[in-house]
């Protein structure tokens, strides 16, 4: 679930600037009404002008220094002034240009799982977040992306945001989700090979192990769990809810069964696509994960980890989402090609 924003300060009223221009003058009998009353306007009019002036500059001051405290207001509240969260003082924690054989950041553990049945040797007491660019290769990167790039044929969203779960099936379609496998039957065996569906499994198994490794946990008690699907993102303007991928979340609290969850990467930062960069929303600043073919980024699940997807700008990025439960009444088995 996405928390809650503050709402948005009101800003400045219009302001008026004071009384305009008479808009009659009066002709009166020989034009004296109309003389004494310019030479009425004529004594008033340095007194006048100076006390309309003053009026306009505190007016302009105030409306000025309105709109100066309405930003900082939003500013500290992260958002815009067109209402978008702010990404705020960033760092980032893997940049695109970055080779990273392993990285880690430790952090303490939130109280999410306290609510959820722990599982002795998985259920996470050692939390934090890690990047890798040496569990998969960018040539297996593209071989998967092709996969996703043909089921995605099949479909997607009339907004930016489209996912092909091979698991369930579900495919966005339109402004709906469909299932592949009823809907296209026999039709699927002409996209997917059974060597697309062994080098999925064989990607997850190795992100999976790399998991337990780094939280000393055996892979043996993590099960893959729902949702774990494939993602296209674009610049196109949702449709539907399920097109605003950008608002921050927190997967255990959405989910309720992730316990570990993880991302590949199918596609670059700033060569395929623009915006997209994964952030960390922490206290003291935000970090960020450049997307890079071939990356995996993985975390905790738990409000430690709490998160969102910026807007994609222009282009396309692709992602695989891979989620783990330690619960196994919540894990799912591997695709197969039926």
């Amino acid at each position: 679930m996405a928390p809650q924003r503050r709402a948005l300060p009101r800003g400045p009223e219009s302001a008026g600037t004071g009384p305009g221009p008479a808009t009659g003058t009066g002709t009166g009998r020989g034009g004296r009404r109309h003389s004494s009353a310019r030479k009425g306007r004529s004594r008033q009019d340095p007194r006048g002008w100076r006390a309309k002036a003053a009026i306009l500059l505190l007016l302009c001051t105030a409306a000025v220094g309105g709109l100066v405290l309405w930003s900082r207001l939003l500013a500290q509240d992260g958002i815009s002034g067109d209402g978008i969260l702010q990404d705020g003082v960033t760092e980032v924690l893997a940049h695109r240009s970055d080779s990273l054989r392993d990285k880690f950041v430790e952090i303490p553990c939130s109280e999410d799982y306290d609510s959820h049945r722990r599982f002795e040797g998985c259920t996470p007491r050692r939390c934090g977040r890690g990047v890798s660019d040496a569990i998969i290769t960018r040539e297996e990167a593209e071989r998967i992306r092709r996969i996703a790039e043909r089921g995605l044929s099949l479909g997607g969203s009339d907004g930016g945001a489209s996912i092909l779960d091979l698991h369930s099936g579900a495919l966005s379609l339109g402004k709906h989700f469909v299932n592949l496998y009823r809907y296209f039957g026999d039709k699927i065996h002409d996209i997917f090979t059974e060597e697309d569906f062994a080098l999925y499994r064989d990607v997850r198994q190795r992100i999976q192990q790399r998991i337990a490794e780094v939280f000393g946990i055996s892979s043996s008690s993590m099960y893959l769990t729902k949702p774990t699907f494939f993602s296209r993102m674009n610049s196109t303007e949702a449709k539907t809810t399920h097109d605003e991928y950008w608002h921050p979340h927190v997967d255990k609290v959405t989910y309720g069964s992730f316990d570990y969850t993880s991302l590949l990467y199918l596609s670059d930062y700033t060569q395929d696509f623009g915006g997209g960069r994964f952030v960390f929303l922490d206290a003291d600043s935000n970090k960020t994960v450049e997307p890079r073919a071939g990356r995996v980024s993985f975390f905790t699940s738990g409000s430690e980890n709490l998160h969102r997807v910026e807007k994609v700008h222009w282009g396309t990025r692709f992602a695989i989402t891979i989620s783990f439960t330690c619960n196994p009444e919540h894990g799912i088995g591997d695709p197969v090609l039926g």
